[in-house]
């Protein structure tokens, strides 16, 4: 019977597969890359609001504490978002003619809300409590990144899951005291006398002797069960 392949179809073939391998591996690596990006994440963007709100000019320039404008960070799931009338605790004295507040003033006059663009936005399925968080010693940089240097709020983080559980499985790594929470110039110690934090008498010259230590105190659960599902997928 006449042979009806080439000799070399055999090397055609293996060369196929393996190229067929190679090119699902890369489509698969790409789009792990891609599931990563900022396209996806919506990281370091900043998006366009009422109000060009800045940060680092209320946070850094005047000294405002989050606390003033987040008013149930400490107490509730949610940072909550100010009400107008907080923000008219100081505009309707300064900057009163000022353009670009003019939706400040008619949200004021007329009692409608500010539609602000949420910048934090978790899928539905999560579930995520920020007094917990701050109760505990997570500190707003630790998440929301160095707040008080930005003109305009963007996201510092990806808030995906793998992001989450880095923290959820070595907590100690990012605890600080609480009385620093709020801190953004809290500088957490690497080892240097510089930067030595003393907390309860107690001087710690690294992290993982003071993350361990708050840890012990803030009573955390371990991380086998803060990495649980069911504590952030109710």
């Amino acid at each position: 019977m006449a042979q009806i392949f080439n000799r070399s179809a055999n090397t055609l073939a293996r060369a196929s597969i393996l190229g067929i391998v190679l090119l699902l591996t890369a489509v698969g690596a790409a789009l792990m890359q891609l599931q990563r990006s900022p396209y996806v994440t919506n990281q370091r963007i900043a998006p366009d609001q009422p109000v060009p709100f800045s940060h680092q000019h209320h946070v850094a320039g005047l000294g405002l504490d989050c606390r003033y404008c987040h008013t149930t960070v400490e107490e509730s799931s949610f940072a909550g978002i100010p009400p107008t009338k907080t923000c008219m605790n100081c505009h309707a004295q300064i900057w009163t003619n000022a353009a670009m507040l003019e939706p400040v003033r008619a949200s004021f006059r007329t009692g409608q809300s500010l539609q602000w663009t949420r910048v934090h936005d978790l899928p539905d399925f999560v579930y995520f409590n920020h007094s917990i968080h701050v109760n505990k010693g997570v500190g707003c940089f630790s998440c929301h990144g160095p707040v008080d240097q930005m003109a305009l709020m963007y996201q510092e983080n990806s808030l995906q899951m793998e992001w989450c559980l880095n923290c959820h499985r070595e907590p100690e790594k990012f605890l600080r005291p609480k009385d620093k929470v709020f801190d953004m110039t809290y500088q957490a110690p690497d080892g240097s006398p510089k930067n030595a934090v003393t907390w309860k008498e107690h001087t710690f010259l690294t992290q993982a002797e003071l993350g361990t230590a708050l840890a012990k105190e803030y009573h955390l659960r371990t991380p086998r069960d803060i990495t649980s599902c069911s504590t952030c997928h109710r």
